[in-house]
This record gives C-alpha cells, sequence and structure tokens, in this order.
C-alpha cells in the first residue's frame, strides 16, 4: 500500500506563482542558473541553487552554500513569497507540453514505504549528491522540490483526479520554456481521504525521477530519529514531498551521453572498432527511430549504428536496455569508461535539448556524441519490479516538475 497524507504546504500567492517557481535543481548548472535568475529576486532558484548568490570559485558543496540556502528560504517566508496553507492538503498538478498532459498529486510520501521498498528505485545514486541533498534539505528544514513517483494507472484515482481538477484552479501559467502549469488545491476533506484510501490500494510505486531527493528524505529522517528520544514515527520529518503520476500518462525522453576523447584512438581507428560491434553507416537522420538503433556524432557527422545480433541478451531486461548495450559494447571496451557514474570523461544530455545540443557539445570541445532511443515505462517497472538497477542516466523524463510552487516543511 502506499502510504500518503495531506499536508500544510506553503505556496506563493497567486500573482507571484510564476515568477516564483523554477526549473528543479538539477537540470540547470550554476551558470545557467545565474542567467536564468539575472534581476529575478523572487525566482526559487535562491532556494534550491543558492550558489547563485555567492561568488561562482566557491566550491558547490561549501558549507556558505548550505548557510545561503537557510537565509533564502527564511526571506522566502519572512517576505510572503511562500505562505502557509491554512489546513493540511493535498495538490492536483497538471503539466502541459505541447499535445502532452499528465496529472499528479501532490503529497507527503512516507519514509517507511522508501525504506521498505514499497517504493520502487531502479538507479543507484551517488553519495557526493546524496551528502549535497540530505545537506540542503536539513539546514533548509524542508522538501525544497518534489520526488516524481509513478504508480500503474487506476481507474478509481483517475475518477478522484477528475473531481479534484475540475473547479477553479488556484495557478494556470506558462513558463518560459512553453510548458503551462495547473494547480488545484484540495482542502475537502472528504476528497482528501478519499484519495488516500485510493492510494492505500496502490503497490508498488516507482521513482521516476529524483533519487537523490527521496534518499535524502531517507536520511535526514533517519537523523532526526536517532536525535529524538519521543520520536514517534507521525512527525513531518517522516514524509517527504512527492507528486504521484499514472504511469501511461508519462513521457520518457532519451538521455544522450558526450565524451571527452576517444581513449587514445584515431577517429578512423575508433570507427573501424565500432564497425566491428554495430552496423554502421552515416546518416543525414541521426535521430534513432528504434530501439536498438544509436546515432553517432564525431568530427562534424552523424552516423547511425544498429545492434548486430548476439552482442546482447533480449531476454535480460537490464542488459536489453539501449543505455546497457551501448555502455557495454562501446563506452567500456573502447572508450574505457568503465562506471559512467564517477567517470568524469562522459556526460550527459536530456532529449529536451535536441541533436543540436549534441553538436553543440562536441564543438566546444567534447570528442564524441551519442543519441539512444528513449526507455519506456514498462522497462523501467519490470526493472525495478525485479529488484533490478538500470544503468545511470537511462530516463528523461518531461516535462519537469517546477520546484517552489509547493513546499513540504519538515516540522
Amino acid at each position: 500500500m502506499a502510504k500518503i497524507k495531506a499536508f500544510t504546504g506553503y505556496r506563493p500567492p497567486q500573482h507571484l506563482a510564476a515568477e516564483v517557481a523554477s526549473p528543479p535543481y538539477d537540470v540547470i548548472n550554476s551558470d545557467e542558473a545565474r542567467r536564468m535568475a539575472a534581476g529575478k529576486p523572487n525566482t526559487f532558484l535562491h532556494v534550491n541553487k543558492p550558489e547563485i548568490d555567492l561568488d561562482p570559485a566557491i566550491d558547490l558543496y561549501d558549507e556558505r552554500v548550505y548557510a545561503q540556502a537557510t537565509a533564502n528560504i527564511t526571506r522566502f517566508v519572512q517576505d510572503g513569497l511562500l505562505v502557509p496553507d491554512e489546513k493540511p492538503c493535498l495538490y492536483a498538478y497538471k503539466q502541459v507540453m505541447g499535445e502532452h498532459a499528465q496529472i499528479g498529486l501532490v503529497v507527503a510520501a512516507a519514509v517507511d514505504d522508501y525504506d521498505d521498498d514499497h517504493i520502487k528505485k531502479h538507479e543507484k545514486t551517488r553519495k557526493e549528491k546524496e551528502d549535497d541533498r540530505a545537506r540542503h534539505v536539513d539546514v533548509t528544514d524542508c522538501n525544497a522540490g518534489p520526488v516524481f513517483l509513478a504508480y500503474k494507472a487506476s481507474a478509481a484515482v483517475d475518477t478522484l483526479m477528475a473531481r479534484a481538477s475540475a473547479g477553479e484552479p488556484t495557478y494556470d501559467f506558462t513558463a518560459e520554456d512553453g510548458i503551462r502549469h495547473t494547480l488545484w488545491v484540495i482542502d475537502d476533506d472528504a476528497l482528501i481521504d478519499e484519495l488516500i484510501a485510493a492510494f492505500a490500494a496502490i503497490d508498488p510505486t516507482y521513482v521516476a525521477d529524483g533519487h537523490h531527493r527521496a534518499k535524502s528524505g531517507s536520511r535526514v529522517r533517519a537523523l532526526r530519529r536517532a536525535a529524538n528520544p519521543q520520536h514517534t514515527g507521525e512527525e513531518e520529518y517522516n514524509y517527504f514531498l512527492t507528486v504521484l503520476f499514472p504511469h501511461n500518462q508519462l513521457k520518457i525522453l532519451d538521455y544522450n551521453r558526450v565524451v571527452k576523447d576517444l581513449n587514445g584512438l584515431s577517429k578512423d581507428a575508433f570507427l573501424k572498432a565500432v564497425a566491428e560491434r554495430f552496423e554502421l553507416s552515416e546518416t543525414d537522420a541521426p535521430k534513432p527511430g528504434r530501439v536498438h538503433d544509436f546515432g553517432l556524432y564525431l568530427d562534424g557527422r552523424w552516423y547511425r549504428l544498429t545492434a548486430k545480433p548476439g552482442s546482447f541478451d533480449e531476454n535480460d531486461p537490464v542488459g536489453c536496455l539501449d543505455v546497457s548495450i551501448l555502455q557495454h559494447n562501446l563506452l567500456d571496451p573502447l572508450l574505457g569508461i568503465a562506471d559512467p557514474r564517477t567517470d568524469k570523461r562522459i556526460d550527459f544530455v536530456g532529449g529536451i535539448r535536441g541533436l543540436k545540443e549534441l553538436e553543440k557539445r562536441v564543438s566546444e570541445g567534447w570528442e564524441v556524441a551519442f543519441a539512444l532511443h528513449p526507455t519506456t515505462m514498462e522497462q523501467l517497472m519490470a526493472i525495478a519490479d525485479a529488484g533490478q538497477i538500470m544503468p545511470p542516466k537511462s530516463t528523461w523524463f518531461e516535462p519537469k516538475l517546477r520546484s517552489g510552487l509547493v513546499v513540504h516543511f519538515l516540522k
């Protein structure tokens, strides 16, 4: 069963929602955040990317960064940029990106569900990023950004969500990236109880996006439980901020790769080695149109790769993923990238940025780029259900959830 509850959300006043709401902390770098926040003191980037208010030379994990986050969230509350609801609520959150629409339920989810594997994971986390998010949650005393959870679609929940989103929304705005965000506050106790009961019949749920945020909820709960002799299990720190979406509404985009060098190989030697593992041809249509096809960009040219039969196991739910095929047949044996979680020679580019971004990264000094076909929700759930782990950066979900629309405080 999924254990969720209503909570007293801190939200921007209606007229400031579009101004406050920001992209999540992990989809833009510090320089991008500084440019985006220039002249905008009310953007939530000051909370989830607090380094933008400090000297760029300061390390991202310096104590001054977390102190700035604390000062900024305090300012947001004191200045009325975040105002608490009068009672615990749930929230319906709809996003529209072009032809695609999805609507989720903003809740406080139980850390116990995460620790007991009722919330399934499909990625490993990096300790450095775990430490960062746990520290940010602990010092700011809040979940600044929600974890993106999925569940197998339920007709009962669909009916309740239609009721929850039938009236006049609290927020309705289109962000600078063209994505429309609409939010309804659910403060009717009867509907809240029905939604909580409906989710109690759903098990499991799945982390779609936000593994480090989810892990931080668990780590901070452990810290606070150890420090609280009167711990009961009902304290607010036993829950973390999530948005729950039905799996059949979600859109996964490709998650592409760029690599710094050819591991000492010449261009010709590299392409020859690639051709031993993949069908290789030049192409003017590099975007992969089916699984097991890849785009490769090198020296101003695009190539199409197709995995050769027998080079992977179709019966292995992890091994037959395109990210696994690329890793095991090319990135590791040819380019020497054994662990993409820690190797600084590889970087990852979400598909929302398009193939032009891969060309741009190569023009800026990266040597080679790879375009992949998107992973499916069915693949994600099958792997999580089997207790297995996807390779790093296997999925890129769009649209991204805005931070700062609803904040969950731990006290």
